[in-house]
């Protein structure tokens, strides 16, 4: 199991989709009983995201490419013994470009973010799962590891799931910790007096769900998360930036699949809440229609709606150039006061569609491609006008997939 916030503080956003779309995190599915046969899995994403200079600040100041991701991933499920199973992933992305730019950024170059410079970035992720199987249930435990040259990422993980004895209504109950270790002994990396060369990121995290089948076509599912964060969370290579220790977040989350009898299709509908002690306040609503055709063809268009509001200590272009509020300089000690121009903790909203197209090549070949486009801007947001000054954002991915059961 995970808790991935909407907004991460690392300067490698990218990275962290390409391991949301690639990686077999822990998923809360309910199946009771181990898989036949094995399966393996190969995935390449490719992901580039640009910026519009569009607004009177950003004009002519932003380049409009920004993060570029290759991403490779392999992963494997295998029955063992009937009654348990052994997941396995590996994924390499590498990333190059400067990250999504914060109101400053144009101005005196040395506020721009330059982590992820010329020479890129390189991130290497393992995943590995466990589940034993029983009649009424079933326990998987799980561990995984990232890394790249300043972040080093370590998570473990486990849940339970227990069925009703007419399995109509499953019940889920999991955690997980992770442990995170940031070098900040690096380049272009502006540090306060109170700052160390390393630092360290603590997150526990929890879910319980329930998953009823309501009719032969109708399934639902309702999850409540809560995580508790402590360390870092600031961005090193921003400045200023410098944000609260601690970040507790809550999430509620609705889903609803419906089957169609007279095509064979099935509509998937999910609706999610989240907030957290950065004062951000999040909706995501998901839709998608999954359906087969003849010849081992599958379509799945898709549409994600997003909105967010601003953190607390977010300062827009009109609040630090037009109303006289400066940032601190040097940064302000690790307990505040708190500021970061970062436009991932601004209030925007965003929509995503995208279409995956597979094809069942043989009863045990399938090969799939998802294309999906983004776009962001701050007069989407539901919560307010958002930053006027910040450029729209945008992105586009191509995931291409090939497994075979063995």
């Amino acid at each position: 199991m995970t808790s991935v916030s909407p907004t991460p503080s690392s300067a490698f956003g990218a990275a962290l989709v390409s391991a949301a779309l690639l990686l077999p995190s822990m998923q809360f599915a309910y199946a009771e009983t181990a898989p036949e046969r094995g399966v393996v899995s190969l995935k390449y994403l490719n992901y580039q995201d640009s910026q519009s200079a569009d607004t009177p600040v950003t004009a002519g100041l932003l380049s409009k490419d920004r993060i570029a991701v290759n991403a490779l991933s392999i992963m494997t499920v295998m029955p063992v013994a009937g009654e348990w199973s052994v997941g396995v992933s590996f994924m390499e992305d590498s990333v190059t470009g400067a990250s999504p730019a914060y109101h400053s950024s144009g101005f005196p170059e040395s506020k721009s973010d330059t982590k992820s410079g010329a020479s890129g970035e390189l991130r290497r992720a393992a995943d590995l799962q466990l589940t034993r199987y029983f009649p009424q249930g079933s326990v998987t435990a799980g561990t995984s590891y990232s890394k790249e040259s300043d972040y080093v990422s370590r998570s473990c993980s486990l849940q339970g799931s227990l069925s009703t004895e007419d399995k109509n209504t499953t019940f889920t109950l999991g955690g997980s910790f992770t442990d995170d270790s940031i070098d900040l002994n690096k380049p272009n990396v502006v540090l306060s007096k109170q700052q160390l060369a390393a630092e360290k990121k603590h997150v526990v995290a929890a879910l319980a769900g329930v998953t009823r089948v309501l009719t032969k076509q109708d399934i639902v599912q309702f999850n409540l998360g809560y995580s508790n964060g402590n360390g870092y969370y600031t961005d090193p290579y921003k400045d200023p930036d410098n944000r609260p220790r601690d970040r507790n977040s809550f999430t509620a989350l609705g889903r609803w699949n419906h089957h169609f009898d007279g095509t064979d299709g099935t509509a998937r509908l999910s609706y999610r809440f989240y907030s957290d002690t950065f004062g951000i306040r999040a909706h995501t609503l998901d839709a998608e229609y999954v359906q087969p055709l003849h010849h081992g063809w599958t379509l799945t268009p898709l549409l994600r709606l997003y909105t967010q509001s601003e953190a607390d200590f977010y300062f827009t272009v009109a609040e630090e150039k037009f109303s006289g509020t400066t940032p601190p300089t040097p940064l302000p000690p690790t307990d505040g006061p708190y500021y970061t121009e970062d436009q991932r903790l601004s209030a925007f909203g965003a929509v995503t569609f995208g279409l995956k197209v597979s094809k069942q090549l043989n009863p045990d070949w399938l090969v799939d491609l998802k294309i999906e486009k983004y776009e962001q801007r701050d007069e989407w947001s539901l919560s307010g006008s958002g930053d006027p000054g910040l450029a729209s954002f945008h992105a586009r991915s191509i995931q291409i997939g090939v497994s075979r059961k063995i």
